[in-house]
């Protein structure tokens, strides 16, 4: 497969695109990432969504350690080329490194923030660091 479709998308200086990942069937958003080139096309290749952590400088597979993988169903770019939008399905209902459903999770009331979505499984019991 030729890498010309990656072209198309309008990378950041640092090479990054914003990635919005949304259910598929309900059309919630889930997260919010970031993808380089060699995420994007990882994505298309296994199926599954890949991201690249600004954190730790590396790839990083959805549900390497959680198994709360992202299956790809459809990938959109939008009108100026520079956000994309996975539509995926969540494997084991959990998007979000707190445990809950999705990672937005916090609601301004006023001047508050607010917790709103319970957590679904402690992130312990998820991710087990040594």
């Amino acid at each position: 497969m030729t890498d010309v479709w990656l072209n198309k998308v309008n990378w950041t200086h640092d090479g990054l695109v914003p990635v919005i990942a949304q259910e598929f069937g309900t059309g919630k958003v889930l997260m919010f990432a970031w993808m380089d080139r060699d995420a994007l096309k990882l994505s298309v290749e296994t199926g599954e969504a890949v991201y690249w952590s600004r954190s730790r400088k590396k790839l990083w597979r959805k549900g390497e350690e959680s198994g709360h993988v992202q299956k790809i169903k459809e990938i959109r770019l939008d009108c100026d080329e520079d956000v994309i939008l996975l539509t995926v399905e969540q494997v084991g209902g959990i998007a979000c490194h707190t445990g809950r459903y999705h990672c937005f999770f916090q609601k301004l009331e006023g001047t508050e923030w607010l917790i709103d979505e319970p957590v679904l499984k402690n992130p312990d019991e998820i991710y087990h660091h040594e």
